[in-house]
C-alpha cells in the first residue's frame, strides 16, 4: 500500500521501517506507536531523501530528545569547523542537528550534513534565504521563500521551523502590549521586518497550503516556530506568546489533515513557576502534538552559564510535557558557540532530558541511575565511567588526583563510606588510620 508521509502510512495501518526503528529504540509496542503517529502526538521526522537518517520519534511517551544547534555566520564562516561540531555532536549521541547557516551559499555544507548524519536534521529555510538569492530581504520574494523550502526539502531536510503563525493579528497584538526585548526569534524577527517593509501578511500564513505541499511531497515534519516566545522572563506567558500558540494549534490541525507531522515549539526565557502551566496550555491549545522547548532559560543575569539557566527550565519542562530539548552553550548571547561550548550545551541538554525521563516514568531511566549506583557501592570505577552521559570528564577528574587507596577517592580517602559499608558488611576491618 502506498503512502506520502509517516502519519499518512500510520493512518492506513502500514508499520514503516522508521516506526519499526524507533519503537525498537524506545523498547515500545510498534502497534501503540503508529497509534500515535497517526494521532500525532508523536512525531517521525524522516526525509525521503535523508537516505542515512536513523530514525527517532519525538512525542508523548518516548524518551526525551535533544537537538544541537550549529552553523556558520558572516564573522565565523568556517565550513569546516561546523562540520566538526556535527561529528562530535554525532559520537556524543545527540538525536538531532539544526543548521542554522546564515550567511552565503550553504547547500553545500547542508548536503553534506545530510548525507554524514543518521541524526534527523532540522532548518530554518528563512534564514537561507537572503544567502540564497544574494537579496535584500525586503526585496524577497514569496515565490523565493517558498523555493527556499522546495530546495531544503530536496537536500533531505527532515524538519524545518517555519513562523507561520506570526501572522497580522498577532503583531497588531505585539504592537498593543510592548516587550522589554520585543521580538527574540531570528526567523520571527526576519518575517517581522518582511512583512512591515512589504505591507503584507506573513506569506507562510497566508499561502500555508502551499507549505503543506511541499512537506506533504518530501514528508518534511513542520516545527511551527515561536516568533513570539518571551526572551526575557519578564515577557513570559504574555499575550503576542499566546496570541501565537493559539494560532500554532489552529495550523496543526490543518496539517494533519494533510498528514503533515508537526512539532510545536516553544518559550525561550520563562520564571521557574510558569513553566507548568505553559506546558500544560500547549499541550491543550496543540492538541497533544509534540512540544519543542527553546530552554527555557529560568534567568536572564546569567550569561556565559546560560547552559546552566536551561538544564533547569529545561528539566522542568519536559517532566510537565515537553517532548524535544533545544540546547544552549555557554556562549548563548555571546559568540558563535565553539566546539568546547558545544559539548557543555550537549551534556547539559542531556542531564535534563533524563532527569525529566526518571520524573515522567519512561522505560529504562531509573534503571540506568540504580545501574550508576550499584557501581558506587561496589566502587567499581570503570563501570561508573562507561555508564555516565560523558565518560570523558569523570575519567579525567579520577586520573588528575591520584588516591593512596584505590578503593576511595582524593576527597574522602579512607573515609569513604561506600568503601567503609563494604568492608564493614563483608565483615573487614576498616582500618582508619593504620596502613593495609
Amino acid at each position: 500500500m502506498n503512502y506520502t508521509t509517516q502519519m499518512d502510512a500510520a493512518r492506513k495501518g502500514i508499520i514503516t521501517k522508521e516506526m519499526t526503528v524507533v519503537a525498537e529504540k524506545e523498547n515500545m509496542d510498534v502497534e501503540a506507536l503508529r497509534e500515535l503517529v497517526a494521532e500525532g502526538k508523536i512525531a517521525i521526522p524522516a526525509n525521503k531523501n535523508h537516505q542515512s537518517l536513523s530514525a527517532e520519534g519525538v512525542g508523548q511517551g518516548l524518551r526525551t530528545k535533544i537537538n544541537v544547534n550549529l552553523g556558520i555566520s558572516k564573522d565565523c564562516c568556517d565550513i569546516d569547523k561546523e562540520l566538526e561540531k556535527v561529528r562530535v555532536a554525532l559520537d556524543m549521541k545527540a538525536e538531532a542537528i539544526m543548521d542554522l547557516s546564515n550567511y552565503g551559499k550553504t547547500e553545500g555544507m547542508r548536503r553534506r550534513i545530510v548525507e554524514m548524519s543518521p541524526a534527523m536534521i532540522g532548518t530554518v529555510p528563512m534564514y537561507d534565504a537572503v544567502g540564497f538569492y544574494d537579496k535584500e530581504l525586503k526585496d524577497i520574494t514569496v515565490d523565493e521563500f517558498f523555493k527556499v523550502v522546495e530546495k531544503h526539502g530536496e537536500d533531505g531536510i527532515d524538519f524545518i521551523t517555519v513562523h507561520a503563525g506570526l501572522n497580522r493579528e498577532a503583531i497588531e497584538t505585539f504592537k498593543r502590549n510592548k516587550r522589554v526585548t520585543h521580538i527574540v526569534s531570528r526567523g520571527g524577527s526576519l518575517l517581522f521586518a518582511w512583512m512591515e517593509l512589504n505591507n503584507a501578511e506573513n506569506p507562510f500564513f497566508e499561502h500555508y497550503d502551499r507549505l503543506l505541499d511541499i512537506c506533504e511531497k518530501y514528508d518534511m515534519t513542520i516545527s511551527l516556530g515561536d516568533a513570539g516566545r518571551p526572551g526575557s522572563t519578564a515577557d513570559a506567558t504574555d499575550p503576542l506568546q499566546i496570541k501565537e500558540l493559539i494560532t500554532l494549534g489552529e495550523l496543526t490541525k490543518r496539517a494533519w489533515e494533510r498528514n503533515v507531522q508537526v512539532i510545536i515549539e516553544g518559550p525561550g526565557h520563562m520564571a521557574l513557576n510558569e513553566i507548568e502551566a505553559n506546558m500544560l496550555l500547549q499541550k491543550k491549545l496543540c492538541h497533544g502534538a509534540p512540544f519543542y522547548v527553546l530552554g527555557p532559560l529560568v534567568t536572564d543575569v546569567a550569561p556565559g552559564y546560560d547552559h546552566i539557566t536551561s538544564a533547569i527550565g529545561g528539566a522542568i519542562a519536559a517532566t510537565y510535557g515537553a517532548d524535544f530539548l533545544c540546547y544552549v552553550t555557554p556562549a548563548e548571547h555571546l559568540r558563535l558557540p565553539d566546539l568546547e561550548d558545544m559539548k557543555e550545551g550537549i551534556v547539559a541538554a542531556k542531564i535534563a532530558a533524563h532527569a525529566a525521563d526518571i520524573a515522567k516514568g519512561i522505560k529504562g531511566a531509573k534503571e540506568w541511575d540504580k545501574a550508576m549506583s550499584k557501581a558506587r557501592a561496589d566502587i567499581d570505577w570503570e563501570t561508573m565511567f562507561d555508564l555516565a552521559i560523558d565518560p570523558v570528564k569523570p575519567r579525567k577528574y579520577r586520573e588528575s588526583s591520584t588516591p593512596h587507596h584505590m578503593d576511595s577517592c582524593t576527597m574522602c580517602g579512607k573515609m569513604c563510606s561506600m568503601r567503609t559499608m563494604k568492608k564493614i558488611l563483608n565483615g573487614e576491618d576498616i582500618n582508619l588510620l593504620r596502613e593495609d
